[in-house]
């Protein structure tokens, strides 16, 4: 019989086991990476694009060219494409990102020879038809209006601006940029971004030869490159010289803060232990942060640090959004904290809750073959291998209190931050 008023034995977590893909390149230069695992007769295949080179003059290409997609091709319409993806009970997205730009489709096996020539026919074919490029203009307008009346958003875009510089991850859209896009510079850009020869295809679920097979017919034999090497390079990163930006609004019940400053990117030795302290700074809910202003003080809802990585760049951040009559306070606080991991050892017992919290999130974040081809993506745009996850796991268990006070002397210094403060302060 269970005795419920002991609690159930703790067991570490030994290891991290990872599903590795296999491998095939197809005959244009396109390389197809498959993860084959589950019973279900479902697949989710990923076309993945990195970005153009930034082009100031043209700041929205890459964002424009991906998300308009599926707006029309020489064959069919926006609602024609629409009408074949829902008829086969498949779902196809886009999504933009700072590196990289990708198309998604999940399917059923069974249908999968109607559905790929669907995303062959966007990728090969589409044409940003003037009537949808008008409606996605007017949109997009419409709705950065409408965010840039939030302090979050206005304090992420501040933040980006100074850390980032006038790069691919610095720019922020304004409502006049819709205005100059032209639909004959977004065909010149598809026609040498959406290539075999700059995507990958990472492909995860129930895999069978003939899945295999079709893919390297439909994307490998009907799918040829332009001529025109896709450029890729992104421009250096300046940060600002000024650390500190105070957007006000008197009226504001609430402040949006945001601060950090650029560190590496998942590449270098030191990202693991960092992603610990940080864990243990703002990194989860039983954070300092949290603990400190969310709990004792009662100045905001939430707060949270992280750290981000890209391919040429990487940062730290805490944001929050507080009353505007505690954000001087909060702030406060938020370098109290900061300090204190600099002067003081973290206790043991706190220590041991992060390691089980990070581990128990990494092994969560596995729970079924898609969330394999995630960590996949993290280590081949990274050019990392899998014993990546082997330090990282090997990091957690073992760093020790000593270490993360050295570390926090030689990366964290309050008076390097970026600070940004939109509302009151």
């Amino acid at each position: 019989m269970i005795d419920r008023k002991l609690a159930p034995i703790f067991k570490g977590i030994d290891n991290i086991n990872l599903l590795k893909p296999e491998h095939k390149e197809l005959s244009n230069g396109c390389n197809i990476f498959y993860f084959n695992s589950g019973d279900q007769e479902l697949v989710r295949i990923e076309w993945i694009f990195n970005n153009l080179h930034f082009d100031r003059t043209k700041p929205l290409l890459n964002m424009a060219v991906n998300t308009m997609l599926t707006e029309g091709t020489t064959q069919l319409s926006s609602s024609q494409i629409a009408d074949k993806i829902d008829f086969y009970g498949a779902f196809l997205q886009v999504d933009y990102g700072f590196d990289h730009s990708q198309v998604t489709l999940y399917s059923l096996n069974k249908h999968l020879q109607y559905t790929l020539p669907v995303v062959q026919d966007i990728l090969t074919a589409s044409v940003f038809p003037d009537k949808e490029l008008n409606t996605f203009i007017r949109n997009q307008q419409q709705k950065l209006q409408v965010n840039l009346q939030k302090n979050d958003v206005v304090a992420r875009r501040l933040f980006n601006k100074a850390i980032y510089g006038n790069t691919i991850y610095g720019y922020n859209a304004e409502v006049d940029d819709y205005e100059n896009l032209r639909r004959e510079d977004m065909l010149v850009h598809f026609k040498q971004m959406y290539q075999p020869s700059n995507c990958i295809i990472v492909v995860s679920g129930k895999i069978e030869k003939q899945t295999i097979d079709l893919l390297t017919i439909v994307f490998g034999n009907n799918w040829e490159n332009t001529g025109e090497t896709a450029n890729t390079i992104q421009s250096a990163i300046e940060t600002a010289t000024e650390h500190f930006y105070f957007n006000e609004k008197p009226e504001a019940l609430q402040s949006a803060i945001r601060m950090g400053m650029p560190v590496f990117n998942r590449t270098h030795p030191d990202f693991p232990a960092l992603q610990v302290l940080n864990t243990v700074l703002g990194g989860y809910f039983g954070s300092r942060l949290m603990a400190n202003i969310r709990e004792d003080k009662g100045y905001t809802y939430g707060i949270g640090s992280g750290l981000s990585s890209f391919k040429q760049t990487g940062a730290f951040f805490i944001a929050t959004e507080v009353g505007a009559d505690v954000c001087k306070a909060a702030v406060n606080e938020i370098e109290k904290e900061i300090n204190i991991l600099k002067t003081e050892l973290i206790s043991e017992e706190e220590l041991d809750l992060v390691r089980n919290y990070m581990l128990g999130s990494l092994l969560g974040s596995l729970e079924n073959v898609f969330s394999h081809a995630d960590k996949f993506k993290n280590l081949y745009f990274s050019d990392l291998d899998y014993d990546y996850y082997e330090r990282y796991t090997v990091t957690v268990k073992t760093i020790t209190a000593d270490q993360l006070l050295q570390l926090a002397n030689k990366y964290f210094s309050y008076d390097r931050l970026y600070k940004v403060i939109v509302g009151k302060y």
